[in-house]
């Protein structure tokens, strides 16, 4: 099936009389609630379940190998060949199976703030809530561009449609298939909402670096100079928190591209964890969750209709997503300068690297593709002590091209823009898990709230024997003996034995990077 048959098959579809068209957020709540995909909670959320896949399922996402893009991917584990045929042969199958439902949605909008950039993408679901979904989370059109809106890509998702293995080619009966050369994502036989947001992403990271700019995996803030900040991190390493700001306002949340121009968020809405949420620890999400919002796999009592954020019954990975101005503090559009500050964020469970440290271009880079953080025991069945985990740019789920593109980009974008960069650790000081204790949250706001202001650009510093990093050797409202984390421990040889293994891992985990430049590895990587 060429691409004028995808096509042709894509436009019977949505011809269709049973095409429901860039639906108001009212009518998609009706609908949601109505069809019995969802419930409305106290607030006015939707609240729906997703069964048996509370999260992404990377093994059942597949890229589409084709002669326009198959030497540019970084083949693997993360971006796994399938060919044109069993694309072409689910793709028949999923439009025909759409054709018959008695109602199917269509979203009409755009990934990316920049207009020099975005690009313009439909979604087509099979669930009302999944529709409203993608109305809250990418970027809702003016009514004068949706009425010329005419997409570069599009999402078509059928949950209820699972695939056979045996038959189609798939490893399970659900899956996730990119198209570069037909601009198509089909997703079926999952009902978790963010493997359409992941999706496009995906592409935004294939796309936007052959245009000279930068696709990341990290929150943007901006303070009242204009002073712009970015912050990447894994889950758990307070990625969400330390961008929320009061006195900063939010560019986005997760998603942004960093063009000659400066920063824009790619998305349109937030997709915010909210296992324990509270309106204390963190106010700008509790109070986004409002008419419209989607919640995933909350619980929710049945009578009063009040969401238990507390428990994780159905799974941690409990979620709301809603458009980005729920928040009251952000910059619309989300746009912004060049950063003047970037910030690694890492949860070191081992208890060794340095709270707040300052780093060379060749150590952001090195840092940059190490993507670093702690998998703690509780966080995964079968972990009884803490593991490192290493997820390249900070987010190699979602990178189709080899890490070290990213990482180049970044380099030259730090020389030409005078970048700082700081790695923070989130994670464990005086000892490792079970024995020391987790870096106290007002202490960390205060060192990233130094480093965004500048107050740690020319101070003076001491030099970590062990990861070669430049520590502060004084910072206000921070207890000093903090600073360097050897002296936090009561035990130093334990100390000096926990960081040789870390600094081990380090070195192991970056021999998988192929082409690094030279001076990455002998100015930016751990000393022992």
């Amino acid at each position: 099936m060429n691409s004028v048959e995808i096509t042709s098959e894509l436009k019977t579809l949505l011809a269709g009389d049973n095409i429901k068209e860039q639906l108001s957020v009212a009518e998609l709540v009706e609908k949601a609630t109505s069809r019995g995909e969802a419930i409305l909670t106290v607030d006015g959320a939707v609240r729906a379940n997703t069964g048996k896949y509370t999260g992404r399922s990377p093994k059942d996402k597949f890229m589409v190998e084709e002669d326009s893009s198959k030497d540019n991917m970084d083949w693997g584990k993360v971006n796994l060949p399938i060919s044109s045929e069993v694309f072409d042969a689910l793709y028949k199958k999923v439009v025909a199976y759409l054709k018959e439902k008695e109602e199917v949605f269509v979203f009409n909008g755009f990934a990316g703030a920049d207009e020099n950039s975005r690009l313009a993408i439909s979604v087509v679901n099979e669930y009302a809530w999944h529709n409203l979904f993608a109305h809250n989370l990418f970027i809702r059109p003016t009514a004068e561009e949706a009425a010329k809106h005419v997409a570069d890509f599009t999402i078509i998702s059928a949950p209820t449609f699972h695939a056979d293995p045996a038959v189609d080619g798939t490893n399970s009966e659900a899956f996730i298939m990119v198209s570069l050369e037909k601009k198509i994502i089909l997703i079926g036989g999952t009902e978790y909402a963010g493997e359409m947001k992941k999706s496009i992403f995906g592409i935004m990271n294939y796309l936007l670096p052959q245009q000279g700019i930068l696709s990341m995996h990290c929150s943007a803030n901006v303070g009242e100079d204009g002073d712009t900040a970015l912050f990447f991190g894994l889950s758990g390493t307070g990625k969400t928190t330390l961008s929320a700001d009061a006195k900063r306002k939010l560019i986005g949340d997760d998603e942004h591209g960093w063009s000659d121009t400066g920063i824009f968020n790619i998305e349109g809405g937030c997709y915010a964890k909210t296992i324990n949420l509270s309106a204390e620890k963190e106010p700008e999400i509790y109070n986004a969750i409002r008419f419209g919002t989607v919640l995933e796999n909350v619980v929710v009592d049945e009578d009063t209709r009040i969401p238990d954020y507390d428990d994780e019954t159905p799974t941690q990975n409990t979620r709301a997503a809603y458009p980005i101005d729920n928040i009251d503090n952000i910059v619309l559009p989300s746009v912004a300068g060049h950063p003047n500050t970037i910030i690694f964020l890492t949860a070191d469970a081992f208890g060794v690297l340095p709270p707040i440290s300052k780093l060379t271009k060749e150590q952001a880079m090195y840092h940059f593709l190490s993507g670093f953080t702690s998998k703690t025991p509780g966080t995964e069945r079968g972990i009884v002590e803490p593991e490192p985990a290493f997820s390249a740019c900070f987010g190699s789920p979602f990178l189709p091209l080899p890490a070290t593109v990213y990482a180049d980009m970044l380099g030259k974008k730090i020389d030409e823009h005078n970048v700082n960069v700081f790695l923070v650790n989130t994670g464990w000081t005086g000892g490792a898990f079970g024995t020391g204790k987790r870096m106290k949250l007002s202490h960390t706001r205060t060192m990233v709230n130094a480093a965004v202001e500048g107050k740690l650009n020319d101070v003076a510093t001491e030099q970590d024997a062990f990861f070669g990093l430049a520590i502060p050797t004084a910072i206000e409202g921070v207890p000093s003996e903090l600073l360097n984390p050897r002296n936090a421990w009561a035990d130093k040889a334990a100390y000096d034995a926990k960081a040789t293994q870390l600094a081990g891992m380090f070195h192991e985990n970056f021999k998988k990077f192929k082409n690094v430049h030279e001076e990455i590895i002998t100015k930016g990587a751990p000393l022992v």
